[in-house]
């Protein structure tokens, strides 16, 4: 737990370079020291900043530890950290909760990361790349804040941030999004931004528009139009012209394996991962997860919930398999290995069945409270693991990249689309064609509360449930572990080191 406190503290100085006043001294010695920087490698700075808060980081905290599907209890004196997993999953949060402000600040870091390279003479396919990724980090704050710190001119840091809201934020984010997108490339690895990926993020926005709209109740009752699913249908259909991405049958965790920049057939756009090169902290899935006695042993934290766990079928796919690929070990019993790790846990290796530290069987149950006491505290709640270990890189930079937008994601996007302007039928077929590939029956008809569901089966823990749960207006619901709460936490708040050095922000309705 260390290293992430440190990592929130580094962000936090980016943060107070990057979007507060500077004096001139400091500007002069940055000019200095950027002497001889060129636009790419600030561009691969710019991809290396903004992964980290989304791979299991900061945000990816916020969107997914305040939903139904993840719970991080407290196990006796293990992973108390003050309160703050708690305060996420029972939505108690305050505008000075650690990972609020380190997600703000990681994110204002990033989005001055991306700007920073069009500052020194990029081509047009690295300033549109830039652009991408800035567009990124400006779609998430508006997502969670509604307030966006936005600075144009890197060179006179007298000037505040402008703020940018609602829907003037997501009509800038088209804007940039639809002016970069010839200048980004049609064929390039997942991990580079391209012509497909700022497709994917418009139907984010699109999608989201009516939630961004600007009253007073947009976020708890959202309305969507017929010209903005449009949209979104017209992108996806984009999307499925270009004939790079299919939905096949018994290759689900392809998409997250340790070579699936080979194998994948939906990745549009991923962050990078290469031991040795440059990575993205995808192992940090498995030790958040994993039990001690595990292979390799982890840190015992995370957990689903039951409710959750209870949404999938049997036979589905998604809810976990053995899984063989480069690498893994031999697993002769051919156990679980990826998905939800309910149940006995066994050695991989010897099939040996584990045991905790007490010496009871390690069985991972279904029930888990946000406090856990007893003898049992170590095994409450199935866990998770979507990324396949990487064993060849053990106990250090795993080569998963890690899984932004995925092709699945816009097929769900354009059923959600269709489904809210009446087109119910030709949603479930594109559902049901994406159950079929994961091995389980169709859906007889199709609603807005099973569409949901079908998004938490095939998106969990990719950091886009807290969003859906809003759209689908379900987040202020009770759920496990967390009762009927105040409509303030539709937004999180403004963080108050913020609101102290920049006079254009103000604090959330009641915070």
């Amino acid at each position: 737990m260390k290293s992430i406190k440190i990592l929130f503290f580094l962000f936090f100085i980016i943060f107070i370079f990057s979007c507060t006043k500077l004096d001139e001294t400091f500007r002069s010695e940055l000019e200095e020291n950027n002497a001889g920087i060129n636009a790419a490698d600030l561009l691969t700075n710019a991809y290396n900043s903004i992964a980290g808060t989304y791979i299991t980081g900061n945000f990816w905290h916020l969107q997914e530890h305040t939903s139904d599907e993840l719970i991080g209890p407290t196990r006796g004196p293990d992973w108390d950290d003050n309160g703050q997993w708690r305060a996420l999953h029972a939505h108690t949060w305050n505008a000075d909760h650690t990972l609020i402000t380190g997600a703000f600040s990681d994110l204002l870091g990033a989005q001055f990361a991306a700007s920073n390279v069009l500052q020194y003479n990029p081509t047009p396919q690295q300033a549109a790349e830039a652009r991408f990724l800035r567009a990124l980090t400006i779609f998430s704050v508006l997502d969670g804040w509604n307030q966006v710190p936005y600075r144009e001119n890197l060179t006179d840091y007298r000037l505040d941030p402008v703020t940018l809201k609602g829907t003037a934020a997501a009509d800038f984010i088209i804007s940039e999004l639809t002016a970069v997108m010839n200048d980004l490339p049609d064929n390039a690895p997942a991990y580079t931004a391209n012509k497909n990926a700022a497709r994917a993020l418009l139907m984010k926005v699109y999608l989201n528009y009516g939630v961004f709209a600007d009253s007073a109740d947009n976020r708890t009752k959202p309305t969507f139009s017929a010209d903005d699913m449009n949209q979104v249908i017209t992108l996806a259909d984009q999307i499925t012209a270009s004939g790079k991405y299919s939905v096949k049958a018994d290759t689900y965790f392809d998409n997250f394996a340790p070579n699936d920049d080979a194998v994948s057939p939906e990745n549009i756009f991923t962050f990078y991962s290469q031991n040795g090169v440059r990575g993205t902290g995808t192992e940090g899935t498995w030790f958040q997860i994993a039990h001690y006695s595990m292979d390799p042993s982890g840190w015992n934290g995370f957990a689903t919930l039951s409710d959750f766990y209870n949404k999938f079928d049997a036979n589905d796919e998604r809810r976990g398999e053995y899984y063989t690929y480069p690498g893994a070990r031999p697993n002769p019993g051919h156990r679980i290995n990826v998905g939800f790790l309910a149940g006995q846990q066994y050695n991989l290796t010897t099939d040996v069945p584990l045991k905790d530290r007490q010496g009871s069987p390690l069985i991972f149950t279904p029930e888990v409270h946000l406090r856990e006491t007893g003898n049992n505290l170590e095994v409450t709640g199935i866990r998770v693991d979507k990324y396949a270990y990487d064993y060849s890189n053990y106990s250090s930079q795993n080569n998963n990249d890690w899984a932004m937008f995925r092709y699945a994601d816009v097929l769900l996007m354009k059923a959600e689309a269709l489904l809210r302007t009446n087109k119910a039928d030709d949603a479930l077929t594109i559902v049901n064609d994406l159950r079929a590939a994961r091995g389980v029956s169709p859906l007889g008809s199709l609603t807005l509360d099973n569409l949901l569901d079908e998004r938490g089966r095939e998106m969990y823990w990719e950091g886009w449930r807290r969003e859906d749960l809003i759209r689908f207006g379900k987040y202020l619901d009770a759920w496990q572990e967390k009762p009927t709460d105040d409509p303030k936490n539709i937004l999180f708040p403004i963080p108050n080191n913020q609101l102290s050095v920049n006079p254009n922000l103000v604090q959330n309705p009641g915070y």
